[in-house]
């Protein structure tokens, strides 16, 4: 496509900080026994009562996604005599409501050889927000053309290309802090302060300017 006239090519950027839409966390009951099936009795017990407290939650956990179950014998050091058998499944669990996920964890966390990590805080892959930085950083690289052709004495004249050059947003982790007696049963608290999310867009423009005044 032929252009007449000069050009000026910007890139155009915005950061934004937003407040996390979803927070997962992934629970992990372990079993070990020197019997095999003993060991994946007392597995599938614990990944039951996981599910229980899970179901529990209500509307709180919006999806939960169970994977990573591992079963392996443990060996003496020389030789294959298996001394014991190993067990683990995870379950990656997704929250929306934030009020209840402190309380929610601690409760997974009580059970019998279970362990918890996260949360992970996320925004959702449709959120509005991620629309909105991507708006202002086309008005961003707008705004950069102006200055340009305005120190030259010009105006911007048009658009010729427009191409997006933002990279992917990556989730955070939580700040968690203890405290007790707040549920008057002697119970912990698990206060959680979810962390603002940062929204990065980025764009590549380019656009015609009038004749520049040089003298």
């Amino acid at each position: 496509m032929a252009v007449d006239g000069p050009v000026v090519q910007v890139r155009g950027e915005a950061y934004q900080e937003v407040p996390p839409e979803l927070a997962r966390f992934t629970v992990t009951a372990t079993a070990r026994d020197r019997d095999r099936e003993a060991t994946l009795t007392r597995l599938a017990e614990r990944a039951a009562a996981v599910r229980v407290l899970l179901d529990g939650s209500g509307p709180a956990v919006a999806r939960r996604e169970t994977g990573d179950l591992r079963v392996s014998p443990e060996t003496r050091r020389s030789g294959e005599r298996v001394v014991a058998w190993h067990g683990s499944v995870t379950t990656t669990v997704t929250v929306t409501d934030f009020t209840a996920l402190g309380e929610l964890l601690l409760r997974l966390a009580d059970q019998d050889q279970v362990e918890v990590a996260g949360p992970w805080w996320e925004l959702r892959p449709d959120s509005p927000a991620h629309r909105a930085a991507r708006h202002a950083a086309i008005s961003d690289a707008l705004l950069r053309a102006r200055e340009y052709a305005e120190a030259l004495g010009a105006q911007v004249t048009s658009l010729i290309e427009l191409a997006d050059a933002g990279p992917v947003d990556r989730p955070m982790f939580a700040r968690a802090a203890f405290g007790g007696g707040g549920a008057g049963d002697g119970r912990p608290e698990l206060e959680l302060d979810p962390q603002p999310q940062t929204v990065h867009a980025a764009v590549q423009a380019r656009f015609t300017i009038s004749d520049p005044v040089l003298g």
